[in-house]
């Protein structure tokens, strides 16, 4: 069951994970997204890259967009509020206990669906508020975990196709009828921080 007592799962979830999938193109998303992003603004924003070997570089370039910091994840790393997480390099993620849990990635040939895993391990493991987007990117890695998502009580976002330099994935999403809102990158900033400030826990 996803409902699990306070007694035992101390860790705080009293803030929303936004999860950010993305592929080809998905670099310049993410740069916009970070650029129009409140830093203080109470949630934790993890980036799912597909091309699994940009990974190794984004921690690095993504603080000259944000004040947040920024941090290429490690096993067992806590997950907090106004702060960007950043999957490595061919690694399966995970959140388990408030952690993310990492694994040797699962399709080492073919399209990853990396997100897909995080999504729904998100969507099994995470007792509070859920933000899953889709921005530019090929195939449709994430798609597949979107209904889990909403079954959740998650807001699904993609990227409006004709802004994005590959709509592939986020075309992907919005046919499967599991997105609430398809947008510009800004203005998927400006929806991420009008859910953080409507959500009721005081993350800092």
């Amino acid at each position: 069951m996803r409902k699990v007592s306070e007694a035992m799962n101390p860790f705080r979830k009293d803030f929303p994970i936004v999860c950010v999938g993305g592929s080809a193109g998905g670099s310049a998303a993410y740069f916009e997204l970070l650029k129009h992003m409140p830093p203080e603004m109470g949630a934790a924003i993890v980036i799912v890259n597909h091309i699994t070997r940009t990974s190794v570089t984004l921690h690095k370039i993504l603080p000259r967009y944000t004040k947040m910091r920024v941090d290429l994840i490690t096993e067992r790393l806590a997950i907090k509020p106004n702060h960007v997480f950043i999957i490595p390099s061919n690694r399966d993620l995970r959140i388990l206990d408030g952690e993310f849990r990492l694994k040797p990635i699962s399709k080492p040939k073919g399209w990853p669906d990396v997100i897909t895993i995080f999504l729904s391990s998100l969507a099994q493991n995470w007792d509070g508020k859920l933000v899953a987007v889709i921005v530019s990117g090929l195939d449709a890695d994430g798609t597949e975990a979107l209904r889990e998502i909403k079954k959740v009580g998650g807001i699904t976002i993609a990227q409006a196709p004709d802004t994005a330099e590959w709509s592939d994935m986020p075309e992907s999403a919005i046919k499967t009828g599991h997105i609430d809102f398809v947008l510009s990158v800004e203005d998927i900033a400006q929806k991420i921080a009008q859910i953080a400030k409507a959500f009721p826990g005081k993350a800092t």
